[in-house]
């Protein structure tokens, strides 16, 4: 915890502190996404070129030890919620041991993990005996070949044991599943049937801008909403008991639920209350933002939690309104791949 002199002078010129994050735009910050690797074993193709993209050295990837300190300290400005991803989180070497570590040594509370579940199966039993919070698995297709097709390898067996499996043990489940394109009716109706059989909370995705390719210019995706409408008629609209990106619905004698996020159009921005860190340690405010705050410079810098806390104080008070003000404020010559920011 920060000292009671070093709370009070910073409040007294900046409301973000008190063991509360609190952007300039009213904002709380209770969420934080950790990528811990831009490691992945899959090539999907709207997030990455088939030759994968130039990986971060190991030494310029944030250590566990270091990430644990940065967990600590956002616990005690109020974070209650911490989600890894990747990159696949499970493509580093001990992944799981950190999981434990953050549930049992720094007492994590709501401890989620993002992956395509490529390797995630065989540490099930193990993430529910630790207390994993959830599982959002990436699945976009039910379909062998199309699987194939999507991700460039044919691991679609493997995706399904770790879906499976973690129905099995009532982990709680989320299927994230971008649209493209090229995404069937089919696709979507069979994933659709998942949510119908399972207690599943199905999300689709509007493509994002970000492949890891050079800038084309492309068309914002804002018929998904009508699309999903078309194939599920009986669709009904929730009210969102907690902050959320996603618009919830559900449908007649389904188990689960169905939901969008409307990643071009962006509505959830005003509720945002999520802080992103990538492998290397920058701290974004936004997802379309180029970085913020590099937390790995002031980590091995040697200076104290307050003069940290301190420097993402700062950071929080100029945070811009939307994703769509961040991306005009953040103008890119190329798309970087999700692996690298941590999705």
């Amino acid at each position: 915890m920060y000292s009671s002199d070093f709370l009070s002078h910073q409040y007294s010129q900046n409301p973000c502190v008190l063991n509360q994050l609190v952007d300039n735009h009213g904002r709380k910050i209770t969420y934080l996404r950790l990528a811990i690797t831009d490691r992945c074993n899959l090539r999907c193709h709207y997030c990455m070129p088939e030759g994968g993209v130039t990986l971060i050295p190991h030494a310029d990837t944030l250590s566990y030890e270091e990430m644990e300190r940065l967990v600590v300290l956002f616990q005690d400005f109020g974070v209650t919620k911490v989600r890894i991803t990747g990159g696949e989180p499970f493509a580093r070497v001990g992944c799981f041991e950190f999981l434990q570590n953050l549930k049992n040594k720094v007492g994590v509370d709501q401890l989620h993990i993002t992956t395509n579940g490529v390797e995630t199966a065989k540490y099930l039993i193990r993430l529910k005996q630790a207390g994993i919070s959830g599982i959002n698995l990436s699945l976009d297709t039910m379909d062998r070949k199309r699987f194939k097709e999507i991700t460039r390898r044919d691991r679609l067996d493997r995706v399904l044991a770790t879906m499976y499996g973690a129905l099995e043990l009532n982990i709680p489940l989320k299927i994230n599943s971008v649209v493209t394109a090229e995404t069937s009716d089919r696709d979507i109706i069979a994933l659709a049937d998942l949510a119908k059989l399972h207690p599943i909370n199905l999300r689709f995705i509007e493509l994002m801008p970000f492949s890891g390719r050079s800038k084309v210019a492309t068309s914002c995706n804002h018929t998904l909403i009508h699309r999903l409408e078309c194939l599920f008629p009986d669709l009904q609209e929730r009210r969102a008991d907690t902050v959320s990106t996603a618009r919830q619905f559900g449908r007649p004698g389904f188990l689960g639920s169905i939901g969008i996020i409307e990643g071009s159009s962006r509505t959830f921005c005003a509720t945002c209350n999520k802080l992103r860190i990538t492998p290397q340690g920058m701290m974004k405010a936004c997802l379309y933002d180029d970085g913020v705050l590099d937390l790995r410079k002031l980590l091995r810098s040697g200076v104290s939690d307050n003069k940290i806390a301190l420097k993402i104080c700062q950071c929080l008070n100029h945070r811009y309104a939307d994703g769509h003000e961040t991306e005009m404020a953040n103008v890119q010559q190329n798309e970087p791949s999700m692996a690298t920011i941590g999705g």
